[in-house]
């Protein structure tokens, strides 16, 4: 067999489904209702027919009974006969017959209702069914035997046509109106779950016409506390956490197509005034090296948004080694100490000898933001410290420096992309420094915190999963 012929017979998902599964939920609903119904209807019909049929042959043999047992207490008395006994209704036939079948007296045909043999086999009182004897259309008998002197057989029997007539009629109305109790009932259904999902029409009508131009708008919840109306709330929460997530998209666009503006500018005002005139050698060179800082500044800013895209789309990779905690808080503060001494500060850096397993680029790509973050936020004499802690399976990193610490408003935004606090009077910088911060953390396990410290100044603490040999990390933080 070809590999293609196994291919081209596979359908897709939608079409492998049952026919009832693509019908519309409408008619799912009326189908189920009426096959439902159709069964129990079904069963209904059939217990009662069976249970009229039973009673209507119970009726027949009790009359029989009382009329043989009214015949039986009259034999030997004078003057009693089998027309004396009380008629249990139309078509029935009374006799006292011998043991050898001989008919002692009748009220119908002369000819025995039961045969001699069947007679003399009866040992008590007998219900039976025989074939109509002679016209008289006589198909349920009853023997009861009767001891004077003489063995005689009293036997009762009656025409069973009325209850087959009843039974008949019973089977018509049953077969008319079954069908046309289904006939109306799907129709009742049929508009009750059209009633039912009007809703849910209008929620698909009011969902279509929603555009965006128009995110604000909701669907119509319905009044009531069914599944309809949970299934409505549930999609108008999507649909302001969609609407919150769209804003949150479009300010980060805003926010970066306004950081990219000024470098943009500063390079091209560069490179044109450069070629306005002629310039010295040491005018080339300056402006060379500010064009080439504007280059470097658009180098980090598109690096930062493609790690904030990955991070969102969940594919923000971390490679893990081990390396040395104080090893690699220290080289970091170290790269930062010269600009900081230009900035009038301090550094100060404490961690641990241990070995930890982390991706060592990445969290050196958050120390330097959280550093740039304290020296751009520090007054001058100030000090920031870097402090390193090992927990079990936990790597905490704390950056504390000694300015004044976020505004209330900010705090709660303080790793938000663009998110600066702009009561420090400090805006340089594009803005995304914490939110790479966080982006790390929550790639390697960990979290990202913001608090102002109890003395004075921002406390930003970061904390990585410390992927052990023996502890197995998740997919995204080791792929």
């Amino acid at each position: 067999m070809h590999p293609e012929s196994t291919s081209s017979r596979t359908e897709p998902p939608d079409r492998r489904r049952t026919w009832p599964a693509r019908l519309p939920i409408r008619v799912r609903i009326t189908l189920a209702a009426v096959l439902s119904l159709a069964l129990i209807l079904a069963a209904l019909s059939a217990l009662v027919y069976t249970r009229l049929q039973a009673q209507l042959l119970q009726a027949v043999d009790l009359g029989l009974q009382a009329r043989a047992g009214a015949i039986a207490s009259g034999i030997g008395q004078q003057g009693v006969a089998i027309g004396d006994a009380p008629d249990t209704g139309p078509n029935t036939v009374a006799q006292i017959l011998t043991a050898s079948g001989r008919v002692e007296e009748t009220s119908g045909p002369s000819t025995p209702l039961v045969p001699a043999a069947t007679l003399r086999a009866t040992q008590g009182p007998t219900y039976l069914s025989v074939p109509p004897a002679g016209g008289t259309g006589v198909t349920r008998v009853f023997v009861l035997p009767a001891n004077e002197g003489t063995p005689l057989y009293i036997v009762t029997g009656s025409s069973l046509a009325g209850p087959r007539q009843t039974l008949a009629r019973l089977r018509l109305l049953l077969f008319l109106g079954g069908p046309a109790a289904l006939a109306f009932a799907s129709l009742v259904v049929w508009l009750l779950a059209g009633v039912a999902l009007r809703p849910v029409e209008r929620m698909r009508e009011e969902a279509a016409a929603i555009s965006v131009s128009e995110p604000g708008r909701r669907l119509p919840v319905p009044d009531t506390d069914d599944e309809v109306s949970r299934l409505g709330r549930t999609l108008n929460s999507l649909l302001e956490r969609l609407e919150e997530a769209r804003g949150r998209e479009r300010r980060l666009l805003d926010d970066a197509s306004h950081e990219l503006r000024t470098p943009l500018g500063i390079l091209k005002a560069e490179i044109d005034l450069a070629l306005s005139r002629s310039r010295s050698r040491e005018e080339l060179v300056a402006a060379l090296q500010s064009a080439s800082e504007e280059t470097d500044r658009l180098s980090r800013l598109a690096e930062d948004l493609l790690v904030l895209s990955r991070a969102r789309s969940g594919q923000l990779a971390v490679h893990r080694t081990d390396v040395s905690l104080r090893s690699l808080l220290r080289r970091a503060c170290d790269a930062h100490r010269a600009r900081f001494e230009a900035a009038g500060l301090s550094i100060e850096c404490r961690a641990p000898d241990a070995p930890v397993r982390v991706d060592p680029m990445r969290v050196r790509q958050a120390l330097d933001n959280l550093l740039d973050n304290a020296r751009r936020h520090s007054p001058r004499g100030g000090v920031v410290r870097v402090d390193g802690e090992l927990a079990g399976e936990v790597v905490a990193i704390v950056v504390r420096d000694d300015g004044r610490g976020f505004a209330g408003d900010v705090l709660e935004h303080a790793f938000e992309p663009f998110s600066r606090d702009a009561s420090q009077g400090q805006q340089d910088g594009a803005g995304l420094g914490l939110a790479i911060v966080r982006a790390v953390a929550e790639a390697h396990g960990g979290t990202a915190t913001a608090t102002n410290a109890p003395g004075g100044g921002a406390l930003l603490t970061m904390t990585l999963e410390n992927a052990s040999p023996t502890h197995r990390a998740s997919p995204v933080a080791n792929s």
